[in-house]
């Protein structure tokens, strides 16, 4: 094994490093903004119906990413949905159904989202939002100057629809379990590819000209998830507090059951 290769692949470790938490970070926020509508409306339909309204620019791209790609690919769709549904063990915001491809072509039908909500995100958060200097804060330990950045940030022109907009769309480009299906057999055939240019001898020709790109891919893809991550950050306190809040002004609490 080639180490030199592999340390220069530092952007998969952030990606990593940023990933786990985003995902986390989400998954927390939209139980508390659910519970704030369950508790406000105490009727689960009206819950779900404002929950996919929040949503809803993000969910218009992600499901219309996967169409897009999928007719370019070449591959059938069916149908396509943008209302939402309570499946089994979940909150289904919408779908689109495609016909089963190859795994290349499965796997970047699936990986739409992310790559559209991506550009979307770094779009708006570094031109609207100026969030990479936060991030360059938080990442520094900053901590002063993060938060009176944030003070800082209503100041900005049209500030609360480019936030929300991240929000919304930032909260809804992570592929489903669904979209990663054709992903594990396309990771597998590219590692088996990548040992054996290594057995061959392609190292230092990886080293040279295929690392420095795809490091800087993956920065900038860990990049986008930790402007991601920070927006989440600074929603989760308030909807938390909100919740709680809530509990004690009305004696109800919501509770999460296993599916």
């Amino acid at each position: 094994m080639d180490f030199s290769l592999l340390s220069a692949l530092d952007g998969l470790l952030w990606l990593t490093a940023m990933l786990v938490p985003l995902v986390f970070i989400q998954r927390a926020l939209h139980r508390e903004i659910q519970s704030v509508f369950l508790i406000l409306t105490r009727n689960p339909p009206l819950a779900m119906g404002l929950f996919a309204l929040l949503f809803f620019p993000g969910v218009v791209l992600h499901e219309t990413s996967h169409y897009v790609v999928a007719r370019i690919l070449g591959v059938r769709t069916g149908g396509f949905s943008l209302i939402p549904q309570v499946m089994e063990d979940r909150l289904r915001l919408g779908y689109v159904e495609t016909d089963k491809s190859d795994i290349v072509r499965d796997s970047l039908i699936g990986a739409a989202p992310l790559i559209a909500g991506g550009l979307v995100v770094a779009y708006i958060s570094i031109e609207h939002l100026h969030m990479l200097t936060l991030w360059n804060f938080l990442r520094g330990a900053n901590f002063p100057l993060f938060w009176k950045g944030v003070l800082l940030l209503p100041g900005y022109p049209d500030f609360w629809l480019w936030f929300y907009l991240t929000f919304a769309v930032s909260s809804t480009m992570l592929p489903s379990e669904s979209d990663r299906h054709a992903w594990a057999p396309l990771g597998l055939s590219v590692g088996v590819l990548f040992g054996l240019a290594l057995l061959a001898g392609a190292g230092p020709w990886m080293l040279q000209y295929l690392a420095p790109p795809l490091n800087n891919f993956l920065r900038s893809v860990a990049t986008i998830f930790a402007l991601s991550a920070v927006l989440h950050v600074i929603l989760a306190l308030p909807f938390a507090l909100l919740h709680r809040l809530l509990s004690k002004l009305t004696g109800l609490e919501i509770r999460e059951t296993a599916p």
